[in-house]
């Protein structure tokens, strides 16, 4: 196992911010992991484990290892009558695996088309679009304990899958490294087409037989309509949760911005969206140094060229009181911040 020093990092990040890493290491296989384990480098430093480096914030130089999991593979593990059982390293391109499922009749992630990063990532933040979620299609996560080197599994029930939010990222946060997830995927299509602009832009393709292939064409159509390619704009995708409310605060604001979207939830609670209620703050499409809110997506906060971590980070903090000042609403960063 070969571990790197003072590795720049720009190219890791999809925001590409020049930061570097004290040390770095890369790994292909569990073995690896657990070979690293045994290094005293990784024993002795903290730890960032990197998938695409999508959803990924950095403030600063990272003062200690990062792991960079780059485990491939896709396994048709078996079938039944109705299901397809999937097994995808943590290390292949999230949008690649639904290519992959497209091109062999695997239906329940097409929604899921052109979502940046790796499929490790996908169960830590319950990635969601356009009426699915990952949760909806998971069965079991794999992973290494990192200081024990334990291989574990969680069922989808012990991943504790809510919006954006898992026991990843709260509970078990930093403590593994995920390294395959396993999919329950249908022979027969159950087409969602209800959500955002799905159905309008199958029309406009003129698009009347339903497919998975056409429903993930139309939702590459729209992402790229309306998102920045971290390509050619870095960027982390949506920056920030849609805040919840309760019902009462939601009549509240309803009083006096009757225009505002607002969605009620099972729970009894109400989801506002928080590009909406940036772009009311005056935010979209503003310019602020290096950085700034996207013109098209004000959600999408971006990097000029040359924005620091710090940069990105004071306005994501400035749009975030701007938000509560203006509507006494509090939103939270879905991105992660390091």
């Amino acid at each position: 196992m070969q571990i790197l020093s003072d590795i720049d990092l720009k190219g890791l990040n999809t925001f590409h911010i020049d930061a570097s890493a004290r040390y770095f290491a890369e790994v292909f296989s569990v073995d690896d992991i657990l070979e690293l384990q045994n290094d005293k480098l990784f024993r002795e430093n903290k730890k960032l484990v990197l998938g695409g480096g999508s959803n990924l914030l950095l403030t600063k130089d990272f003062d200690g290892m990062v792991v960079k999991v780059s485990i491939p593979g896709i396994v048709l593990e078996r079938e039944d009558e109705h299901h397809y059982y999937v097994k995808v390293s943590a290390g292949v391109v999230w949008h690649e695996f639904v290519l992959y499922c497209i091109a062999h009749g695997y239906a329940g992630v097409e929604n899921l088309s052109l979502i940046p990063g790796q499929t490790g990532a996908a169960p830590m933040q319950n990635i969601g679009a356009y009426g699915v979620e990952l949760k909806d299609v998971c069965v079991r996560v794999e992973g290494v304990h990192i200081e024990t080197g334990e291989v574990i599994e969680f069922t989808a029930a012990d991943c504790e899958f809510g919006y954006r939010e898992s026991v990843f990222k709260n509970r078990l946060k930093n403590q593994f490294v995920i390294t395959a997830v396993h999919f329950r995927l249908n022979k027969e299509p159950r087409f969602n087409v209800s959500y955002g602009d799905i159905k309008a832009t199958l029309d406009d393709m003129k698009v009347f037989d339903l497919s998975i292939k056409a429903i993930s064409d139309a939702v590459v159509k729209i992402r790229s309509s309306k998102l920045p390619d971290p390509a050619v704009l870095g960027n982390a995708g949506s920056f920030f949760k849609n805040p919840t409310v309760s019902f009462e605060k939601c009549n509240e604001l309803i009083g006096k911005y009757p225009l505002i979207p607002h969605y009620p939830q099972a729970a009894g609670d109400v989801k506002l969206p928080a590009g909406w209620l940036i772009e009311q703050c005056g935010w979209k499409g503003k310019r602020v140094g290096n950085t700034g809110s996207h013109a098209k997506q004000a959600l999408v906060l971006v990097n000029y060229g040359d924005a620091t971590g710090h940069e990105v980070y004071q306005l994501a903090m400035n749009i975030r009181q701007s938000v509560m000042d203006k509507f006494g609403v509090e939103m939270n960063p879905e991105v992660n911040l390091v």
